[in-house]
């Protein structure tokens, strides 16, 4: 199915869902249609940082995050996206996308988006992002005040800090890559 139907289907169940806590977590479920599927007949592993998108825009509209992003003119922006894929989804099965904040620093924000099947960890996506106004990034800390939390993130475990510097390193490394190749040959 479509990632359009999907955000559509979403949308208009959203009215009658329950407004949603920052540190909260979201739940959707949905099933596995044949567009979803690799030649393996199982959901392909890029299908799953689509269908993490659906669940991003849940919690966004339900946390309540939406309205702080139209006030500041914001809109949000995925960094760096990483995925650890345990078991396999078939076609018809049926899925839950668990989204939660896991915490944020000085720039980025992290969510978590984890796949249950039949009460088992399927995979998990990890995101960093960060909204972006015409003025530049809106700080993290100020963002989440607004949603009514403090601006001191939550500890976050040691494999996502270290995820996040090594995304900070290879940006460095790609920049540093661009200005060579910007030089002029001799």
């Amino acid at each position: 199915m479509n990632l359009w139907f999907r955000l559509l289907f979403m949308l208009l169940r959203r009215p009658w869902r329950n407004p949603a806590k920052a540190l909260g977590s979201t739940v959707i479920r949905m099933r596995v249609w044949p567009l979803d599927l690799d030649f393996n007949r199982h959901v392909t592993n890029g299908r799953y940082f689509t269908l993490a998108d659906v669940g991003r825009m849940d919690f966004v509209l339900r946390s309540g995050a939406y309205r702080v992003a139209i006030r500041t003119k914001a809109l949000p922006i995925v960094g760096d996206t990483w995925g650890k894929f345990r078991r396999e989804l078939r076609l018809f099965e049926t899925f839950e996308v668990h989204t939660r904040m896991l915490g944020w620093d000085d720039k980025w924000s992290f969510m978590e988006h984890r796949f249950l099947s039949k009460g088992r960890v399927i995979g998990v996506v990890v995101m960093r992002g960060l909204f972006r106004s015409s003025k530049g990034i809106i700080p993290p800390g100020e963002f989440v005040r607004e949603l009514g939390l403090l601006e001191k993130s939550p500890a976050m475990p040691q494999w996502l800090t270290s995820w996040s510097a090594s995304c900070d390193a290879m940006s460095g490394q790609l920049r540093e890559e661009e200005s060579i190749s910007d030089q002029p040959s001799s």
